[in-house]
């Protein structure tokens, strides 16, 4: 991926140089992967104790409740009278290598989104990023941490990255080889990110929360879930069509590749044969790796929102 004359974005709070931790309070929404140390992310115990992997929301937030999440079941305690970071945070594009692609990455996902949102009439505002290690405040979902990998809080509009974890879907995912792989697996994952953002201002959140707060199980609020991770994977396929079509020399032989081999990489299937040797299908939250490719590709080659109606069936 080619990203040197990406428009950067200033609408990033890097906290990477806080040291983590020190917040407390209710936890927060992650990717869902573990990646070392303290256990399964939130969204990971599933029914049988299953592993469901994230590309990004709160489960609680969509479901309304705990009822998949780890803390022995108590419900999360989003506070909003909490200092959202401390004083040592930046403001502004960072200037560090992955900092800076990150904030090209977001700054080329405004500017795609921009144009679509505008071509439908609408008005269009990007979601914040903040950059930080091992754990800060999530704001109002609560404490980000490193197990969660990225995740979207939708009351914020913020995308909250550990950007170590990056490293993590290279080495120990396998999700990627290679420099300019690596780098186009980082924008796909921002990207889907993004599309939660999309969901939440085209309104799909709230209407799917309502329907999970009404499902009759979890087997059915687990099966909304995968229709709105699938819709992200796909809303992230058509920023990188947009994207393409603006910026010819954007994506470079094996890029989009590389998205596919994440996309199966972190699909409920392929997480909870490697974590159980089972798989329990009605515990997916966020799709097979069949799934998430097929959507991923149908948002790329199609280019439009239209053709990511995961709910119309046939997901």
């Amino acid at each position: 991926m080619r990203y040197d004359d990406f428009r950067r974005s200033d609408d990033v709070e890097d906290r990477r140089d806080e040291g983590g931790g020190g917040f407390g309070g209710g936890g927060g929404g992650g990717f869902g992967l573990p990646m070392g140390g303290g256990g399964l992310g939130i969204g990971t115990i599933i029914v049988l104790g299953l592993i469901g992997y994230a590309f990004g929301i709160d489960p609680r937030i969509l479901i309304g409740g705990a009822e998949i999440l780890t803390g022995g079941g108590q419900a999360p305690s989003y506070q909003t009278d909490r200092q959202s970071s401390s004083n040592s945070a930046k403001r502004g594009a960072p200037t560090d290598e992955v900092g800076s692609m990150i904030a090209g990455i977001l700054g080329e996902i405004d500017d795609r989104w921009s144009e679509i949102f505008q071509a439908s009439g609408q008005n269009y505002t990007g979601p914040k990023v903040v950059l930080f290690r091992n754990a800060t405040n999530g704001g109002r979902c609560g404490m980000a941490q490193s197990a969660m990998g990225p995740f979207y809080c939708p009351p914020d509009r913020t995308i909250f990255l550990d950007t170590s974890f990056f490293r993590e879907v290279e080495t120990r995912f396998r999700g990627c080889s290679g420099k300019s792989a690596c780098n186009f697996t980082t924008a796909y994952i921002i990207a889907h990110e993004a599309g939660h953002h999309i969901q939440n201002l085209l309104g799909i959140i709230p209407r799917v929360t309502r329907l999970q707060q009404q499902a009759g199980s979890k087997a059915e609020a687990n099966a909304l879930q995968v229709k709105v991770e699938l819709q992200a994977d796909c809303l992230s396929g058509v920023w990188v069509n947009r994207e393409a079509k603006k910026r010819p020399n954007f994506l470079e032989p094996g890029d989009i590749d590389a998205a596919l081999t994440t996309a199966s990489a972190i699909g409920d299937d392929t997480l909870q044969r490697q974590a159980t040797g089972r798989v329990v299908p009605d515990s997916f939250t966020h799709g097979s790796a069949a799934q998430r490719k097929q959507w991923f590709m149908t948002g790329y080659q199609q280019g439009t929102v239209q053709a990511c109606n995961t709910f119309g069936g046939g997901s």
